[in-house]
């Protein structure tokens, strides 16, 4: 698998990176105000580019196009089309993702998955398919996006190695 087929699923979903940047660019535009919407989407084509969030994403994807074609055992059907606010494997299927860059991508997620902003607030709402996981899956890429460059941002205070007390 690769960047590109992650990619390609997403937007097969109706999910533009275009949309994701936009996520990641207010999430850290007020912290780096020089952020241009290129390093965004460079960001979140390093994070689609991990095998792990491949895998995350394809099997997240494929439980919501089951649920969609009714394909899922009962009850998890049924949870699905609800999609019932405690199932929770969304939400920890996701945090895979932003653990990848440590706790900011943790607290990032939780902030999105709260608030559903931009692609996430329109895939949460869809009533036309099921997003139960896709939702939380794109909250946590741009989780990850943000974190990444806010850990890697030429902007990141770095602070003098202490060595000892004397």
């Amino acid at each position: 698998m690769s960047y590109q087929m992650a990619a390609d699923m997403l937007e097969r979903r109706g999910v533009s990176l275009a949309s994701v940047a936009e996520i990641v660019y207010i999430l850290q535009s007020a912290y780096y105000p020089d952020l241009s919407m290129e390093e965004c989407l460079a960001s979140i084509k390093a994070v689609l580019g991990k095998r792990e969030v491949q895998y995350t994403l394809m099997t997240g994807i494929a439980l919501d196009e089951l649920a969609e074609k009714r394909l899922l055992p009962q009850p998890l059907q049924a949870v699905m089309e609800a999609d019932e606010s405690l199932y929770g494997a969304d939400e920890t299927l996701a945090l895979g993702i932003t653990g990848v860059y440590g706790m900011i991508g943790l607290t990032g997620f939780g902030y999105l998955d709260k608030i559903k902003l931009g692609i996430i607030g329109e895939l949460n709402d869809d009533k036309r398919g099921i997003h139960v996981f896709l939702d939380d899956l794109v909250a946590g890429v741009a989780a990850a996006a943000s974190a990444r460059i806010a850990h890697r941002h030429e902007g990141a205070k770095v602070y003098p190695h202490v060595t000892g007390t004397e």
